[in-house]
């Protein structure tokens, strides 16, 4: 890399630039009660899409179930509309109608 000389750089101000990163945005992947899809099966989602142990699976089901929604997980924008359409595609193979959205956090 060459050197500029001095003489060149006469009343000139060199200035660093900082970069400044955001974080991206997270996103809720909620899964809302319906009265079809049975309790099982949202365990199961929870546990092989969501990644949940069965134990915090059981606790979202049943807050789904008592309140009308659940958090399943908090995402990238990217990785909650995969996992969102997975549950969903999951459901609709088996001919229920679970309701699973996406919201910013």
């Amino acid at each position: 890399m060459a050197e500029i000389p001095e003489s060149d750089l006469e009343g000139e101000v060199l200035t660093k630039k900082k970069t400044r990163v955001d974080k991206p945005k997270l996103f809720k992947v909620i899964l809302h009660n319906d009265d079809f899809t049975t309790m099982e099966f949202v365990v199961f989602v929870l546990m092989h899409v969501f990644l949940r142990s069965e134990s915090e699976a059981f606790s979202i089901m049943m807050k789904v179930h008592n309140e009308g929604y659940g958090i399943a997980g908090i995402y990238s924008y990217e990785v909650a509309t995969m996992k969102s359409d997975k549950a969903v595609n999951l459901a609709r193979a088996r001919q229920y109608p679970l309701l699973c959205t996406v919201e910013e956090e």
